[in-house]
Formats: C-alpha cells, structure tokens, sequence
C-alpha cells in the first residue's frame, strides 16, 4: 500500500450473513450471504421477481427481513430509529420508478435532501445539486420539472440525487 493512502478497512462496506425473508409463504430471500469492499461496484441482476429490489430494500430496512444478519461498515443493522435514520443517511437509492417530486424542478429536487436531513444552506446545497448535474451531464435540465424531461433524463436526475447525499 502507498505512503498517505488509507489503510484498508478490517471489515467489508456491506455484510449480508445468512439472510431470509418471506412473504407469507413464498420465501424470496434464501440465506443470502454478500460482502462489498469499500469503493466495490456491484450489480445484482435477474429475472423479475428474483428479489433484487426486495435485497436492496432490505438493506435500508425499507423492508424488514425474518432471519440473518446486516452490518454497513462493521455496524450491525437493527430496528432502533437512531440506526435506521444514520443507515438512511449511508445509503444511496434510486427507485425503479425514480420517486421525483413533480411540482420541484430538477435542482430543488436535488437540493431536498441536503437541506434537510444534512442541513446545509441553501447556496451549499445549490453548489452540491450543480456538481451533480455535472457529473451526471444535464446541468442544462435544473430548471425544468421532471414532466418535462425523458425517462433517462429522470433517471440522471434520481442518480444525482442520490449522489448529493453523499452515501
């Protein structure tokens, strides 16, 4: 490892053991057992109804799970409100259906979040939504409503958003 690089985390950035989950009777999640490294990119893919969405959920306890065991970044996952809420502010989502708010334009959109759950000012917030919008190429759409825009401009924006939280 180089000189001033930080040394490696003694633990994965995501740790799923033996997880399970149902619905009624149908039994989705089958002892799902997943670690990422910090800085991992991984994509989870499969036929409709594999449970994809329902795994990812999980892991921002949008849905709870019956059996295993969670930890984001060597913390275990559990139920209590001070968990889930520094969990939330770990993790980036973006929803199948994208959950933009229609009556904000693309930049207030982008700026919800940091103003409120990260509480920074207006003109941070606004300085943050634009480097995003940069970084996902449509600066030029932060005016406009989500109507107004293509399904893969929404989801540019959805990804920015996400991003402006800084998971």
């Amino acid at each position: 490892q180089p000189s001033g690089s930080p040394a490696p985390a003694s633990y994965p950035a995501v740790s799923i053991q033996q997880m399970h989950k149902w619905y009624g009777d149908f039994h989705v999640l089958k002892g799902i057992d997943l670690h990422i490294a910090a800085g991992e990119i991984l994509v989870v893919c499969g036929p409709s109804g594999s449970g994809k969405s329902t795994l990812i959920r999980c892991l921002n306890l949008l849905e709870d799970f019956q059996q295993g065991h969670v930890f984001i970044d060597g913390v275990e996952l559990t139920r209590e409100a001070a968990c889930v809420a520094g969990i939330r502010r770990q993790i980036g989502m973006v929803f199948q259906q994208f959950n933009l708010f229609p009556h904000m334009t693309v930049l207030e959109n982008l700026m919800l979040g940091p103003r409120l759950v990260s509480k920074l000012s207006e003109s941070k917030a606004r300085e943050l939504a634009y480097e995003y919008l940069d970084r996902v190429r449509i600066r030029n759409q932060a005016d406009k409503y989500p109507g107004q825009l293509s399904g893969g401009q929404q989801q540019r924006v959805a990804i920015a958003r996400a991003l402006c939280m800084r998971p």
